[in-house]
C-alpha cells in the first residue's frame, strides 16, 4: 500500500511525467504528454494534468483530462477524447480513488456536464458506467505467410478479389496524407459523421514519423481504400479506416485490412488492435472474422446530482436527426464545417 500523498493539478506536464508514463503497464500512448499536447495545440482545449506524489514527490499516479466547451455539447472533462484509451495511471487502489476524486472535484469546479475516463478497469468506485463497447484485438504471428494460413481459404479468397483489379499499395507517412484524406472525408460525409480536419492527421504525422502511418490501397488510378495506423509498444491500432462504398464490391476494404496487418508485422508488432465497436454491430462482426477477440472497455462518468449519462452518439434523437442531415450534405461543405463540430465531440 501506498503512504501519505498529496495531489496536484497542473496544466503542463512535469518533467517526470513520461517517465512514469513508461513504466505503467496499464498506459497507453495517448498518455504520453506529447500527445496531450498535441490535442492541446490542435484543438485548443483546456488540459489538467491530476497527479498523486509521495512525500519525497516521486509520482504514484496521473490522470490527465482535457476540457471541451461548446453552447451545442455543454461543459465536459475527457481523459482521453478522440481516442479510445486514457483514463488513470496508479501504483495501488488508494491512488486511483484519490485521483478519481480530484477529477470530481475539478468537474464540479468547472460546472461540468460530466467527467469521462476511458478505461479497461471495472471498478469505478460509483461512478456511473458504460460498458456497451468493446475493443478487437488479434495476436499476431512472426510473419504474413503464417497469417494467411491463420485466416483461412475463404477469407484469402476475399483478400485476393482486389487482385482482379490491379491495385497499387502504399504505405508511408506524411506524403500519403492527401489520399487518406480523400477517402476518409468522403466516407465520413456518407456515414453522417462530421469529419476532422486534414490538419489534425497532419499533426499527428509531424510530431509522431515514428509512431504514425497509413496505408493506401489504391484503383483505377483513384485511392480507394485507407487506413490511419499508430504502432506503439508492440501493438499497432488502427484509429481510423475507410472504405469508399463503391470500391467495397472490388475488395479494397478487405486488401486494405490484410495490408495493414502485414503492415504491422513488418513493424515487429505482436497486437492489433482493430479498434472500438458495439457488440454484435456490423463492424464488430467484421473485425471478428480477422480473429480479434472482445475485450471490454469500461467508460466511468461523475455527474452532477439528478444528472443523467451523456448521450452523444447516434441513440440520440437529436444526434440522429443531425446524422440524416449531414449525409446530404455537398463535401465541400462537410470539410468546411466538420472540424468545427468534431473538436466539441468527445
Amino acid at each position: 500500500m501506498s503512504t501519505a500523498f498529496e495531489m496536484q493539478v497542473a496544466h503542463s506536464a512535469p518533467g517526470d511525467w513520461d517517465a512514469y508514463v513508461k513504466e505503467n503497464a496499464a498506459s497507453s500512448v495517448y498518455h504520453r504528454s506529447a500527445w496531450i499536447e498535441l490535442i492541446q495545440a490542435t484543438f485548443g482545449h483546456k488540459v489538467f494534468y491530476i497527479m498523486a506524489r509521495d512525500a519525497s514527490g516521486g509520482l504514484l499516479g496521473v490522470l490527465p483530462l482535457v476540457q471541451q466547451r461548446s453552447m451545442v455539447f455543454g461543459n465536459f472533462l475527457t481523459s482521453l477524447p478522440f481516442f479510445n484509451y486514457g483514463g488513470p495511471l496508479f501504483t495501488d487502489d488508494a491512488v486511483y480513488q484519490a485521483l478519481i476524486g480530484e477529477a470530481s472535484t475539478l468537474g464540479g469546479k468547472l460546472r461540468a456536464r460530466h467527467v469521462e475516463l476511458r478505461t479497461q478497469l471495472v471498478e469505478g468506485h460509483g461512478w456511473r458506467l458504460r460498458d456497451d463497447k468493446v475493443t478487437l484485438i488479434r495476436p499476431l504471428p512472426a510473419s504474413a505467410e503464417a497469417l494467411g494460413k491463420e485466416l483461412g481459404s475463404k477469407l484469402r479468397s476475399q483478400i485476393k478479389r482486389a487482385e482482379r483489379e490491379a491495385p497499387v499499395i502504399h504505405k508511408g507517412g506524411a506524403e500519403l496524407l492527401s489520399q487518406f484524406y480523400y477517402v476518409f472525408s468522403r466516407n465520413m460525409r456518407d456515414l453522417g459523421t462530421p469529419v476532422y480536419s486534414k490538419q489534425f492527421f497532419r499533426n499527428m504525422l509531424e510530431r509522431f514519423p515514428d509512431l504514425c502511418h497509413i496505408v493506401c490501397v489504391e484503383i483505377q488510378g483513384q485511392p480507394a481504400a485507407a487506413g490511419f495506423l499508430v504502432t506503439w509498444n508492440g501493438v499497432t491500432e488502427i484509429p481510423w479506416a475507410s472504405c469508399l462504398s463503391e470500391m467495397k464490391p472490388l475488395g479494397a476494404n478487405m486488401r486494405l485490412y490484410w495490408e495493414c496487418l502485414v503492415e504491422a508485422i513488418a513493424r515487429g508488432s505482436s497486437r492489433f488492435d482493430f479498434g472500438r465497436s458495439s457488440v454484435d454491430a456490423g463492424t464488430y462482426r467484421f473485425k471478428l472474422q480477422w480473429g480479434a477477440q472482445p475485450t471490454p472497455m469500461y467508460w466511468h462518468y461523475w455527474l452532477p446530482a439528478g444528472a443523467d449519462l451523456p448521450q452523444l452518439h447516434g441513440g440520440n434523437s437529436k444526434m440522429a436527426l443531425a446524422i440524416s442531415m449531414w449525409k446530404k450534405m455537398p463535401l465541400w461543405l462537410c470539410e468546411t464545417l466538420g472540424p468545427h463540430i468534431v473538436r466539441n465531440l468527445p
